[in-house]
């Protein structure tokens, strides 16, 4: 290679990257994406046209839901330099107290047991979670250790509850938050909402990046990108109401699994992006001395990124038992393993400070794809986790070049 082509090649490559840079483009996100799009492919072609079906699209949105739920979480419990191995016990633990509540103290029909029953579920998530979070930033036990233990600890209590045997039926009414759907008409409802709230923090954004002098999008690319967005809506609305079965009105359109997951999203990036205790995470994450000598209580940061958490593990309880109408305690095996690698898989640094709530999102689903594609493939369990861990060893490895390349 010449000096000239060489000098072209890092012209045009400087280039890209202040077009990128101006732009405000996350071109981590764009190859993640990329990278979903070929796998959807693949296992498209090699399933014989099942994979990209309205029921099996619709199937792997629910499987997602849990895994993507949890990871919004474990993106700060990561960025804040801690990690959390207890997910799945705390889920299987949580899962059985709602069971037991439903069926053991209160009626099984009864008016109130269902919700009654999700109060107690989040709170004890909450709690439970507060408890590690304060155990690691009080005595500064590794969060290793703790949450280790939390994985031995919840799922023994959950034995404790049951004496191994698994709570069922459920509540009729709670059976919903598992399997039931909103239905066509309010599923376009839900996409015209969620289309025009992308518009107006699109016009907000640009308004106070204006506001401070801050560099700004063309226009067009913001155009271009809710054109984008609003094409992806369209389509995953149209394929969630293609999904023929159940055959009744009510019983198709967005899963009711996948619009908590929604919200949940909505609310996790606004608290990560724009409230004082997302700065205050990252902050600490990026480097804890620092956010101690400007006053952060960083305990306080710790307890309630555990505490969160454990409220998101209640959540994912409720849908992984509704959908089950069952609470086995073998519920959440290796869910742990899987959250941490949607988040690791989404961007989220190990050493701390970086990782956002899309990227993990993006991470949960491509996991899942895998998965999904494979079990549709007929590769045995065995593979499947052998190629999972590769993908998890290779994120990683990629997590390092990106970070050197940053530096």
């Amino acid at each position: 290679m010449t000096d000239k082509s060489a000098k072209s090649e890092g012209g045009l490559d400087s280039k890209l990257k202040r077009a990128t840079v101006a732009a405000n483009i996350d071109t981590r996100l764009l190859a993640m994406i990329g990278a979903v799009a070929v796998i959807w492919l693949f296992f498209h072609i090699t399933s014989g046209g099942i994979f990209l079906s309205p029921r099996n699209l619709w199937n792997l949105s629910v499987q997602t839901s849990v895994t993507a739920i949890l990871a919004t979480g474990m993106v700060l419990i990561i960025v804040s330099r801690n990690i959390d191995l207890s997910t799945g016990s705390l889920l299987a633990f949580l899962g059985i107290l709602g069971a037991f509540v439903q069926t053991e103290i209160l009626p099984l029909e009864g008016a109130h047991s269902w919700w009654l029953s999700m109060v107690v579920m989040v709170v004890a998530g909450c709690l439970a979670g507060g408890l590690q979070g304060w155990m690691i930033a009080r005595f500064t036990i590794p969060a290793f250790v703790v949450t280790l233990g939390g994985l031995m600890f919840w799922r023994g209590a959950g034995w404790l509850f049951t004496s191994g045997r698994t709570v069922t039926p459920l509540d009729s009414t709670f059976k919903v938050i598992g399997a039931g759907s909103i239905g066509e008409t309010w599923s376009w409802v839900v996409g015209i909402i969620g289309f025009a709230v992308l518009v107006t923090l699109t016009l907000l954004n640009r308004r106070r990046r204006k506001a401070l002098d801050f560099g700004m999008r063309p226009v067009a690319l913001d155009v271009v990108i809710l054109a984008a967005a609003a094409v992806l809506i369209i389509a995953f609305v149209m394929t969630m109401n293609s999904y023929n079965f159940p055959r009744s009105e009510d019983g198709r359109g967005i899963p009711v699994p996948v619009l908590i997951l929604i919200v949940v999203a909505c609310v996790m990036i606004y608290v990560a992006n724009m409230t004082r205790f997302g700065r205050y995470i990252y902050g600490y994450g990026g480097n804890p001395e620092a956010a101690e000598l400007a006053g952060v209580n960083t305990r306080a940061v710790v307890i309630a990124s555990f505490a969160l958490i454990g409220g998101l593990t209640a959540l994912g309880a409720m849908i992984s038992t509704a959908r089950l109408n069952a609470a086995p305690l073998s519920i959440g095996q290796l869910l742990e393993l899987q959250v941490i690698a949607a988040a690791v898989i989404g961007g989220t640094s190990l050493t701390g400070g970086v990782g956002t709530i899309i990227g993990a999102l993006i991470g949960a689903l491509l996991m899942q794809s895998l998965q999904n594609g494979m079990v549709l493939l007929g590769v045995q369990s065995a593979p499947q986790q052998m190629i999972m861990a590769c993908v998890l060893i290779f994120a990683v490895w990629f997590d390092v070049i990106y970070q050197k390349r940053r530096k």
